[in-house]
């Protein structure tokens, strides 16, 4: 008997022996997969940094060699600055160091940046550079060079002792000091030398225009973990997911030290997929909310997916809000909406919903910009229009065939809170969106609209 159950069962529990392996191996290689891919990303990310940086420190040098009366030459210099900045910026976004303060290094490259642009865009024959903004210009250069030699030579210790972004990653998710890794003392030497160049060498209008987020801009009483936890878990009820609020989930406190400390709350659902809040230690206010999945083929459309979005929001208690603009990616879309106070758009306080096209979930919610918007804004939006919506009109391209108008309030380049009329039409085949101050009649902002695109595999 036993001898014929063994030959029943014993090819039974080899083929699931088997398979259990080679499920095994499928799953060791999709996570290496994964962890190789964003090792790529980092070092890509830093290589640009330091090439960024480098190029930077070049330009400025070109822009100081010309002559004080080379306009052109300063304008395209300060353009191409102003483009380094900002990228240089989005490298050290993709870089694993959320959870390392780099404040002063930031604030260097938006100082910058700030500076290049404004005084770009400006006409630099009636008003060329000052000898002040010589005198800056030449301290940049030097600062440049500084923090570029640091990155030199961080950049030949990853190369020569062949070391990890993903062990950089590990080190700063155990939250033990001192952390040992040279890439993070690296970081933390690049941000001292550029905490080294004084505040006063900036002008005011640098200065003024910078708007840093910090919790000191916020409202109510500091929570602790414990209450994090507590305002993720409602967030997730009204967000029509229960049985994720009722699970385990993980409180991890960030930013120790900077100008916006947080919580960042993490759970998973059923399949494994995690879901991610950031929340402000002052006021647990929620900046970000992540479900990361992969969505299916789609089956809805935009109009569908943008009803879904505007149902989430009022069911999370950001209602009084409105589409501004709406795109594509792939299988899922993104909105932005606005606040509306008595009709009136304000841009600056708005919110980014995704949605996945397969069932209209929403997985993913940016509100920062709501909970950093001016208050200044709700005032601005109330003031009358000077100029009446047909005057404004008149202002627009002959060509312009109007589709829609409404009152707006946005930030234009100088960080100044302007009531427009806002005119949304096509041009040239392409639909645009253009501000006109409500007070001067000028343009403030012209932008280019996304195509619709409502399609969807269902039809």
């Amino acid at each position: 008997m036993y001898g014929r159950l063994s030959r029943v069962f014993f090819p039974v529990f080899a083929f699931l022996f088997a398979g259990a392996i080679v499920w095994g191996y499928q799953e060791h290689q999709e996570k290496n997969a994964v962890l190789i891919k964003a090792e790529n990303t980092y070092q890509r990310a830093f290589h640009d940094l330091t090439q960024r940086m480098n190029r930077l420190h070049e330009e400025l040098g070109r822009t100081l060699a010309v002559s004080e009366k080379s306009d052109g030459m300063h304008r395209k210099g300060l353009i191409n600055v102003w483009r380094l900045t900002s990228e240089a910026q989005s490298d050290i976004s993709q870089l694993p160091l959320a959870m390392m303060p780099l404040n002063k290094a930031e604030q260097f490259l938006a100082r910058l940046s700030e500076f290049a642009y404004h005084t770009a865009v400006r006409d630099l024959k009636k008003q060329p550079l000052s000898e002040e903004e010589i005198k800056m210009l030449k301290s940049l250069y030097k600062a440049s060079e500084e923090i570029g030699g640091e990155l030199d030579r961080l950049q030949n210790d990853v190369i020569r002792q062949r070391l990890r972004w993903m062990d950089v990653e590990v080190a700063l998710a155990t939250e033990k000091e001192p952390y040992d890794s040279a890439i993070i003392d690296g970081f933390r030497t690049l941000d001292r030398k550029a905490g080294t160049y004084p505040d006063d060498g900036w002008s005011p209008s640098v200065l003024s225009a910078e708007r840093r987020r910090s919790e000191n801009d916020l409202d109510g009483m500091p929570v602790n973990a414990e209450e994090a936890e507590a305002k993720a878990r409602e967030f997730l009820r009204k967000a029509g997911l229960g049985r994720l609020a009722a699970g385990g989930m993980r409180v991890e406190e960030y930013g120790i030290g900077t100008e916006l400390p947080g919580f960042a709350v993490s759970a998973e659902d059923d399949n494994g997929a995690e879901i991610r809040m950031d929340f402000t230690r002052k006021g647990g206010r929620l900046l970000r909310y992540v479900r990361l999945r992969e969505p299916g083929e789609p089956r809805i459309g935009l109009g569908e997916a943008r009803e879904k979005a505007a149902n989430f929001l009022d069911r999370t208690g950001l209602e009084g809000m409105e589409p501004i603009s709406a795109d594509r990616y792939g299988r899922t879309a993104s909105f932005v909406f606005a606040a509306v106070r008595n009709g009136v758009r304000i841009y600056p306080d708005k919110a980014t919903v995704r949605v996945a096209l397969d069932d209209g979930e929403v997985i993913g919610l940016m509100a920062a910009d709501h909970v950093f918007a001016p208050e200044e804004a709700k005032t601005v939006a109330a003031r009358p229009a000077k100029i009446g919506a047909e005057e404004a009109r008149r202002g627009l391209n002959g060509g312009f065939r109007l589709e829609e108008h409404h009152m707006g309030v946005i930030e234009n380049d100088v960080h100044e809170l302007v009531l427009c009329h806002v005119f949304t039409g096509k041009i040239n085949d392409s639909t645009y969106r253009i501000f006109m101050n409500a007070e001067t009649g000028a343009e403030e902002s012209v932008e280019r609209l996304p195509d619709k695109q409502e399609g969807t595999a269902g039809g």
